[in-house]
């Protein structure tokens, strides 16, 4: 976690609207071998874009990197997770999401109620959450972002805001 020390590195978080970029959110990202310095500045920068943004969870691709790692909120305290991997996804849910790369937009999505996710966290330790209800859905919605999947992708009603005026 980070400490006192250098200023916050907060990144423009890539738009799924915007052609270029949307093509960098459907890349499949690759395996990360080793824990670099490179890859807890990862951490710590998708930390503070996070807070900065107010959301839930971010994956590495929403910032231009295409590496397997992910920062996840939901109220409990930040979880990294590098290399993540869901193990076990039992029961069904369906609920509205948004997205950090999709402001506006909110989609119905179905998702699994209940996940085991395992993965690195920042020393190269394999740990292992489980996750129900709204954590559950976190995990997957940005597992599924390092896959080059969007939401959008598993939605079955789209849901947009009406425009004051």
């Amino acid at each position: 976690m980070r400490g006192t020390g250098p200023a916050l590195a907060v990144y423009r978080i890539l738009d799924m609207d915007n052609a270029d970029e949307g093509s960098m959110l459907r890349q499949k990202c690759v395996e990360v071998k080793e824990i670099t310095p490179a890859i807890t500045k990862l951490l710590d920068n998708l930390a503070d874009t996070l807070r900065a943004a107010r959301g839930v969870g971010l994956a590495a691709p929403q910032i231009g990197v295409t590496k397997r790692v992910i920062v996840v909120d939901t109220g409990e305290g930040l979880i990294e997770l590098i290399n993540p991997e869901l193990l076990e996804m039992n029961g069904k849910q369906v609920d509205t999401e948004g997205c950090l790369s999709a402001p506006g937009v909110y989609c119905d999505v179905p998702r699994a109620e209940k996940v085991r996710v395992r993965g690195w966290d920042r020393q190269g330790r394999e740990v292992a959450y489980r996750a129900e209800g709204f954590p559950a859905r976190a995990f997957q919605h940005e597992i599924d972002h390092l896959d080059g999947i969007l939401f959008t992708d598993r939605a079955v009603a789209m849901k947009r805001p009406r425009q004051e005026g």
